[in-house]
């Protein structure tokens, strides 16, 4: 693999798994697009994943692991992880960051996802359990994830202290691991112990970018007409211009100094062109690989797909690589 280069090949496909893909997305077109039009519904969708985590809360003893809550404070603000360490000594570690739109998830919902990261890569996983934006203001959940990015990073952190260090984020969760990088400048020797970013289709410009402005209404899984409303519901009072200010819009942000990154984006995504015109920018300052997958939509690695392993296996040897290529 290399880290070298921007990557812009496309992602290898066959017949067997462009029709699996499709047939899918056909599934997907019976269920409602997710939009934010109020404080209520996220609410209730937050209540039903926690209940269901209830139900399945054993799932990582399947997999001869264990999760560990901790609550950290850094720079004034207290935020709590979970953190799944592998069976032996950890190569790496992840900080994982959920996507949700910024008003649903916690960090458990990621468990399977991080489960099966933290047995291929030999990898320690923190996952953020921010605050969710129905209370908070998204810069809020930025000092969250701010917060427990500057914990793993310090030496201070002794478990952790001489392990290379990946950034993992998905939807919103890619624009808050964007974020939190940026912030990061400020602490130039935690931003170099960064050896890499991954982001699945985040948010990057939180005014909308042309794929999002452009969307037809028959998006898959996401409301693309609805997204800039539900964007600026998000960010009450604030002009255009200030949600342009990085690193709110981590598009527009200043990317010296930045670590190599893989980035993927679904080809039928409404956030499309967030992910190509970051790519754009990150590349000037460092290594970025993007792949775009055929025919898919927003949320892609979750389905089940042949894409969906292709990526994931994908992803697991370029953190492996990461791993290797930085390691003390």
């Amino acid at each position: 693999m290399d880290l070298n280069q921007t990557s812009k090949t496309p992602w290898p496909t066959d017949d067997k798994s462009l029709a699996q893909v499709r047939a899918f997305n056909k599934k997907l077109a019976w269920l409602p697009r997710f939009k934010i039009r109020n404080r209520l519904t996220p609410r209730l969708i937050q209540a039903l994943l926690r209940t269901s985590q209830i139900l399945a809360r054993d799932k990582l003893r399947k997999h001869g692991l264990s999760a560990q809550t901790k609550t950290l404070g850094v720079g004034g603000v207290s935020v709590p992880v979970r953190i799944i360490r592998p069976q032996g000594q950890a190569q790496g570690v992840v900080l994982d960051i959920h996507g949700g739109g910024w008003v649903i998830g916690n960090a458990q919902m990621n468990d399977a996802f991080n489960a099966a990261m933290v047995k291929e890569c030999q990898v320690a996983v923190v996952s953020v359990d921010y605050r969710l934006a129905l209370s908070t203001p998204i810069e809020g959940l930025i000092e969250d994830c701010l917060s427990a990015a500057r914990w793993l990073l310090d030496d201070d952190c002794a478990e952790f202290a001489n392990l290379p260090v990946i950034l993992v984020g998905e939807s919103a969760g890619g624009h808050l691991a964007a974020a939190t990088l940026l912030a990061l400048k400020q602490w130039p020797e935690l931003l170099q112990r960064v050896s890499g970013a991954l982001l699945y289709y985040g948010v990057y410009d939180l005014t909308g970018t042309t794929s999002v402005r452009s969307a037809p209404r028959e998006t898959l899984l996401l409301h693309g007409p609805g997204m800039v409303e539900a964007l600026r519901m998000l960010t009450p009072g604030l002009s255009d211009l200030q949600r342009r200010q990085p690193p709110l819009s981590p598009l527009y942000g200043d990317f010296t100094d930045f670590p190599p990154a893989l980035m993927f984006a679904g080809e039928l995504d409404p956030l499309r062109d967030d992910t190509l015109c970051l790519a754009e920018r990150w590349k000037q300052a460092a290594p970025v690989e993007v792949q775009m997958l055929p025919e898919s939509p927003h949320g892609f690695i979750h389905f089940p797909t042949a894409f969906a392993n292709s990526v994931l296996a994908y992803s697991h040897d370029w953190i492996k690589a990461r791993i290797k290529a930085t390691a003390r």
